[in-house]
């Protein structure tokens, strides 16, 4: 085995040995190789928030819109991401992994015991050699539903859906993957506990009634290079099923279908996007149907240079039972709106920089309102301004 100079040198004066230093060597060696492939990524999300109209005492203020993450006038840190990452090689018994920590208001975290855990996603991936290559991810992983990503770069818009707020964010079990073709490619999977929309599950939690489990599965469809001008254009159709335990924890059924498409315009892209949430309560005494609610989202991207790019956003919710309904939440029985406008301007090296504006409407019920007690107006409406930077490594 070769030694450096110094080595040799301090061996000479007796302060190391060779041989205890060809064992550190070999350990240094092997960790260089298991982590040769490693890599290390994250983000700092900060944002600036004003909501015209709203400039009341807490007590009395009205409420906010019932999306996930919503605030109020205001300076926010909403993220802090860092991920590592080892991922497959080609080899038929590939092996690697992803662990992802994040914190803040805004995290999206396990929470085992009411205890946040800081851990977003934990996961092994595996492949085995079936036909094309079936790969496997176990552990804690996000949810396969939505057009929206957990993270939030990854997002046309700053404020988040209503479709979003629907979903499931996370799950602990095993999730397979297999690639029929260039076109094709289906999931299947299964995990602990009913996940009802807007909450992360627990780690390692399960329902009170051990065998009760959550089921998912989704096909994705990929336009080839011969689909034109509709290269790369996706469409994906997805179910969760969650058994439930009762009231408390009642299954849910979770439908999806998304699409995003570009067009003969180079610079534009649109996506749409349907999501169902059913809410198994027809066994729970005293209801003896279940609760429904239904979101249709549409996307618009101009991407006007590499630095500037435009994106808009509608929805249409509607709530068919106000067994849903919580207080401050747009899901009372009825229908709700949105549209927003984002200007996003990479101005600095690394940095997302975002203009947004939002129009919040709810059709029934004044859930944006505070309460007559208060002598503050009810309102239908709701209006947001928000600059959102984020710094990505």
């Amino acid at each position: 085995m070769k030694f450096n100079k110094w080595t040799v040198g301090l061996a000479a004066v007796g302060v190391v040995s060779l041989a205890s230093a060809a064992r550190a060597d070999e350990k240094m060696s092997a960790l260089q190789t298991a982590l040769s492939n490693t890599t290390f990524s994250g983000y700092v999300d900060t944002a600036a928030t004003w909501r015209p109209g709203t400039d009341q005492t807490p007590a009395g203020g009205p409420n906010l819109p019932g999306y996930s993450f919503a605030k109020n006038d205001g300076f926010s840190l909403n993220a802090v991401d860092i991920a590592i990452d080892k991922p497959e090689d080609d080899s038929p018994w590939a092996a690697g992994y992803h662990v992802e920590w994040m914190v803040g208001p805004d995290a999206v975290v396990t929470t085992p015991a009411g205890a946040n855990t800081g851990i977003r996603q934990a996961y092994l991936t595996l492949r085995t050699p079936v036909g094309n290559g079936l790969d496997w991810k176990v552990g804690v992983w996000d949810t396969i539903v939505g057009y929206e990503s957990n993270s939030d770069p990854l997002n046309p818009n700053y404020t988040r859906s209503y479709g979003y707020t629907m979903e499931p964010t996370t799950h602990t079990g095993v999730l397979a993957t297999y690639k029929i073709n260039d076109m094709l490619t289906v999931q299947a999977g299964m995990a602990d506990g009913s996940n009802v929309a807007g909450g992360p599950g627990g780690l390692n939690g399960v329902s009170t009634i051990e065998s009760q489990k959550a089921y998912m599965g989704d096909i994705q469809f990929t336009a080839p290079d011969s689909a034109g001008w509709a290269k790369g254009a996706t469409m994906t159709v997805a179910i969760i099923n969650s058994d439930g335990t009762g009231a408390a924890n009642p299954g849910s059924t979770s439908l999806y279908a998304g699409m995003t498409l570009p067009t003969p315009v180079s610079i534009l892209k649109i996506g749409s996007c349907f999501d169902y949430l059913d809410i198994h309560n027809g066994h729970i005494a005293g209801n003896s149907s279940d609760d429904s609610i239904w979101n249709i989202a549409v996307y618009g991207t101009v991407q006007a240079t590499d630095k500037l790019s435009f994106n808009v956003r509608g929805e249409f919710l509607e709530n068919e039972d106000a067994g849903l309904a919580t207080p401050g939440n747009v899901y009372t029985k009825g229908t709700a709106m949105e549209f927003t406008g984002t200007i996003q301007y990479n101005l600095w090296a690394n940095v997302i920089s975002r203009l947004e504006v939002r129009w919040d409407h709810v059709g029934h019920h004044n859930v944006f309102g505070s309460s007559s007690t208060t002598g503050a107006a009810f309102r239908q409406n709701d209006f947001l301004m928000a600059l959102n930077l984020i710094y990505q490594f």
